[in-house]
């Protein structure tokens, strides 16, 4: 049996996409959880803002913030300079959005009266997960004994396009991608536009960069290149 529907919003296109989407079939979730690892783009939290105020008008329910907690390491950026390291996608792993995106929205979740209301009857909680149609094959979550994965994006077969039609069609501009912004994953284009209209931002990055050490043979930020290097070049 199936219990409260949460929805795990990132406040990119995907996700804004999703609560738009519920919101003109008149099917509200019962909770929305953004997991805030202090380190996004300044963009990013403007627009939290924006359907923050949006998803309590159009659906009645807040948009929760959980963060990690962790009083030494207040954000994922200052994690890395305390223990002089990279984010952990920079080695090959997803260490950085398990700690920081899926632990503190689980432990927010076991504490959540309505999910343990729902287990004790024995019904599954829905995780609302904003992957859209042209991405299926990252749509294959197993359930587990207390969570069940939803992806009504794929269901609905809204596409990237359809995705921000839907954003349009409520007078709203697409977000940008929501991550952090020194995140790994950034390609080279991306590091380099960020060099150049966000320095700022890249010198933070950068600065991390610099700091790290023990990183065997990882170049940098970019894994096989660094980020100073790559800007420099």
């Amino acid at each position: 049996m199936n219990g409260p529907r949460v929805v795990s919003y990132g406040a990119g296109k995907n996700s804004t996409a999703l609560l738009l989407g519920l919101a003109e079939r008149g099917t509200p979730p019962d909770a929305i959880l953004f997991a805030d690892t202090g380190s996004e783009f300044p963009e990013t939290y403007e627009h939290l803002e924006t359907m923050s105020k949006w998803a309590q008008r159009a659906l009645g329910v807040p948009i929760t913030r959980v963060h990690r907690g962790y009083v030494r390491h207040a954000t994922l950026e200052a994690e890395c300079h305390n223990l002089r390291t990279l984010p952990s996608k920079a080695f090959g792993f997803a260490g950085c959005s398990v700690k920081w995106k899926r632990q503190p929205m689980d432990r927010w979740l076991r504490a959540w009266p309505k999910a343990q209301e729902a287990w004790e009857r024995g019904e599954l909680v829905q995780r609302l997960i904003g992957i859209h149609a042209g991405e299926r094959h990252r749509g294959r979550i197993p359930d587990d004994k207390r969570f069940t994965y939803r992806f009504p994006l794929i269901d609905w077969e809204w596409n990237e396009a359809a995705c921000v039609e839907a954003i349009r069609r409520q007078g709203m501009e697409p977000p940008r991608k929501s991550a952090c912004f020194f995140c790994p994953a950034s390609t080279k284009r991306e590091v380099v536009r960020l060099s150049r209209e966000r320095p700022e931002l890249f010198a933070r990055a950068v600065a991390m960069e610099d700091q790290a050490q023990g990183l065997g043979s990882v170049r940098g930020l970019g894994r096989r290149f660094s980020w100073r290097e790559l800007a420099e070049a």
